[in-house]
């Protein structure tokens, strides 16, 4: 089977967070121009497009990105279907999950609000109520497809907290549009940045047999 790839593409007129720095990506220097090399620029904040929340995002004594266990994003995950237009709830989470399990939520994000070229403050965010439940049961990562697992004006910090605070990582910014729900491998890592409360991060996956 082949890798399909659920990243954001980085570009400079990509949508930011609110008040985040803006991405700039500029090509410096230019092999055609007698350069002797190509040579690109690259700036934004690290939590931009497809990347990972460290627990120190949101937690003053959370661990930063680069104490993240490599296998936590890496390996079997599953794409749930979210019906609710507004959020997560407690009941789009499976009551049989395993712990250590890697869940991603594709939601209205992927097909209505991924394309718009400005921020959307309505996005479908995970509710408190299931990252609650996601917590108890174990998860090890959450997969969204917005900048944000909590809301813009509702549970923001709830959300964050009750997930990283259960350890589990949470990776933001996925692309799902085309992905149904099922089974399958993820493959997902985020750069090696020391003392980081995020990264950005390059997302793959692939059907289960």
């Amino acid at each position: 089977m082949s890798w399909i790839d659920i990243s954001t593409p980085i570009r400079s007129d990509m949508v930011v967070w609110p008040g985040d720095t803006p991405v700039h990506v500029e090509q410096t220097m230019f092999l055609a121009s007698g350069d002797p090399f190509n040579l690109t620029v690259l700036s934004m904040t690290a939590h931009t497009g497809t990347h990972v929340d460290a627990p120190r995002h949101f937690l003053a004594d959370g661990v930063a990105i680069e104490q993240m266990p490599l296998d936590t994003l890496m390996g079997p995950a599953q794409v749930i279907d979210v019906d609710d237009p507004h959020a997560v709830r407690a009941r789009h989470v499976p009551d049989d999950l395993e712990p250590g399990a890697r869940i991603l939520f594709r939601t209205r994000n992927s097909t209505e609000y991924l394309a718009r070229p400005g921020f959307v403050e309505e996005f479908v965010y995970v509710s408190e109520e299931a990252a609650l439940k996601l917590a108890a049961a174990r998860v090890r990562m959450v997969g969204v497809d917005y900048l944000s697992v909590g809301g813009f004006q509702n549970d923001l910090r709830e959300t964050h907290v009750a997930l990283l605070g259960a350890g589990i990582y949470v990776v933001e910014g996925l692309v799902l549009t085309h992905i149904k729900p099922g089974r399958y491998e993820l493959a997902c890592l985020p750069l090696l940045i020391p003392g980081a409360d995020g990264s950005p991060a390059r997302a793959l996956l692939r059907p289960l047999p």
